[in-house]
């Protein structure tokens, strides 16, 4: 197979919808009315909630699910009750057709932001201005009825959203190889090291001394601040983003001083731009873009980097329409500047499928192969899916061609992204979970990021849901956000000779001890340490994807281990309330599931702990 990409596929056609999904409430017969101010007030409170990244309560919930939230401020549509979705969205739906001037609304939304205090009114002002447009185009062109959209949004305990949700595609129809176990390489083979850096958000109004506490979404920004809470110079424990010194400082201190520091290759899983989303433009998404990009090819050199699309590097945040989408509100803007300014590290064949579609296919070394999905076509928080979310762009189609060729030539392939594939809309994860495990003795490995926290995603075999078959796993962020210690990772993975599995054999994390450094004379330069090595933490004779699960397994009952695996997942600073037992299970499971909303996944886990319970613990701790 050539080291280029396949053309993505056109638009699947919109499914019909299948006659088990109960019907929601008939719909309005509309009859012109002078003036509807609560309608114009719903839609209000719609557009502003409309805002997924956007902390509408500073507060950690009660209960058991506080252990898991006490980093994070809870998010967007998880404040919203079943019923008030509803309400909002039968308002959206009705009031596009009776008051079409969305600036008009937007005004008022902006004022009800305001009147309940859902953020300073600067903030309203600008997340209404910057969402509105978005939001109303794709509502206006989905399908979906509010209970559906809720269903969405909320969980299938508030509507029945499978109408768009439930799909599934072909395999091939070339039979899956015999399966063969993996096997550690053979004394004196080769390794390779991959540099893995995820989620920096670089913040350029990010000023040493200001406040680091503030009731905006993103903090350490503005004026210097008196007292203790300030902001540190290389970060702050908070909700604060990373200054450009503390990613240069990261990369300048790569063994050699060059970056390259014996590393193959590396992997850039994307969020290139700060969390203030309320007041972003394409230009500034624009310009971190390049910047960054521009440091890592200066500190990286010849270093090959491959990257990976983020939910942040659109605006509005997480707006990524499908390519069907044209004219100003298409993506064009943002998958352009990609391919310019990657480039140097991409084959022509890949930069056209990015320009396309935001993916890529592309070879690592000989034998190996990358592939760099944009999981924003999973991701339940893209409002532009609400059009239409079956396999947006044809991704999923496009990546079993792409991985059936690397069958047939013997290739292995890793793949790349942001998003985690259980943080997918349950159809997506559950095709891709299919594609993973028929090409499992071709996939040597997965690598994601989006949480910021250091985990993985276990897949098994989708007759017995027992036998491991892959991991997924889920690196921590360069930045701090929220109350973290910068990190990076590095895996060491089989290297090119005959017969090399290319997999992971074991990773380090490296972090950057705030404390530490922020204490240190000015001038000091900021002091990066080895966390952790996986295999001697945890004790893994190796990190095939059995080991993994065995880890899981002996967590249950291991107490000290469990807690070693807590410590690590926070990148060293862990929340300071403990991680009880609901916490734990709900942990345990998350780790078990390499596919969205399953069950099934998680009952060989001691103790047991109702599915339902498992997953609102999960969506209170997601920090993006």
């Amino acid at each position: 197979m050539a080291a280029g990409a396949r053309a993505p596929l056109a638009p699947r056609p919109r499914l019909t919808p299948r006659p088990p999904c109960p019907p929601g409430p008939p719909r309005p017969q509309l009859t012109p009315r002078p003036a509807l101010p609560p309608l114009a007030l719903a839609l209000a409170l719609a557009l502003a909630l409309a805002l997924l990244a956007l902390p509408v309560s500073a507060g950690s919930p009660p209960g058991p699910g506080e252990q898991l939230a006490a980093a994070a401020p809870r998010w967007g549509w998880r404040n919203v009750s079943c019923p008030a979705c509803r309400v909002l969205f039968g308002a959206l739906d009705l009031a596009l057709q009776l008051e079409p001037n969305v600036a008009r609304v937007g005004r008022v939304a902006s004022r009800l932001c305001q009147e309940l205090r859902l953020a300073r009114p600067p903030v309203c002002r600008q997340a209404v201005q910057l969402f509105q447009g978005d939001v109303v185009a794709a509502w206006a062109r989905s399908v979906l009825r509010p209970p559906e959209a809720c269903g969405l949004l909320l969980g299938p305990r508030c509507g029945h959203w499978d109408i768009l949700g439930d799909w599934n595609l072909s395999l091939p129809a070339a039979p899956k190889p015999p399966v063969r176990p993996p096997v550690p390489p053979p004394p004196g083979a080769p390794t390779a090291r991959i540099l893995f850096l995820t989620d920096l958000h670089w913040d350029r109004q990010y000023v040493p001394g200001s406040a680091a506490a503030c009731p905006d979404p993103l903090c350490c920004r503005g004026a210097p601040a008196q007292g203790p809470g300030a902001a540190g110079f290389w970060g702050t424990y908070g909700k604060c983003d990373l200054p450009l010194h503390t990613i240069d400082a990261l990369l300048a201190q790569l063994p050699n001083g060059t970056g390259t520091g014996g590393f193959a290759a590396a992997y850039w899983t994307g969020d290139i731009p700060a969390h203030d989303v309320w007041q972003q433009s394409r230009g500034d998404q624009l310009r971190a873009l390049r910047t960054v990009t521009a440091l890592l090819r200066a500190r990286l050199g010849p270093l090959r980097v491959f990257p990976a699309v983020g939910n942040h590097e659109a605006t509005p945040v997480n707006a990524f329409p499908p390519p069907y989408v044209r004219g100003n509100r298409s993506a064009a803007w943002l998958y352009n500047a990609m391919a310019e300014a990657w480039q140097p590290w991409l084959p022509p064949a890949a930069l056209r499928t990015l320009r396309a579609g935001g993916f890529y296919t592309a070879q690592v070394w000989p034998g190996l192969r990358v592939v760099s999905l944009n999981m924003n076509f999973c991701s339940q928080a893209n409002f532009w899916l609400l059009i239409n979310a079956t396999d947006p762009a044809g991704q999923l189609q496009w990546l079993m061609g792409v991985l059936a060729d690397a069958e047939r030539d013997g290739e292995k392939v890793h793949i790349i992204g942001h998003i985690p594939p259980a943080h997918c809309l349950r159809s997506w994860s559950w095709n891709y979970y299919r594609i993973i495990s028929r090409f499992e003795g071709t996939i040597a490995a997965q690598f994601f990021g989006h949480t910021h926290l250091d985990e993985f995603e276990l897949f098994y075999d989708e007759e017995t849901l027992s036998r491991p078959v892959s991991i997924a796993f889920v690196a921590p962020s360069v930045t701090t956000y929220i109350n973290l210690n910068p990190g990076y990772r590095v895996y060491e993975v089989a290297a090119s000779y005959p017969g090399s599995s290319h997999a992971v054999l074991d990773h380090e994390t490296f972090i950057l001890n705030l404390t530490e450094a922020n204490a240190a004379p000015p001038g000091t330069a900021p002091r990066w340490r080895r966390l952790y090595g996986v295999r001697e933490a945890y004790g893994l004779p190796a990190a095939f994807p059995a080991d993994w699960d065995r880890l899981v397994r002996r967590m249950q009952d291991d107490e000290p281990l469990f807690q070693l695996f807590w410590f690590h997942l926070h990148k060293g600073h862990p929340p300071r309330e403990p991680c009880g037992a609901p916490c734990k299970a709900a942990l345990l499971c998350a780790l078990r599931s390499g596919r969205a909303a399953d069950p099934a996944l998680c009952r060989p886990l001691r103790p047991a702990l109702p599915f339902p319970h498992i997953q609102q613990l999960w969506l209170q701790r997601r920090l993006c």
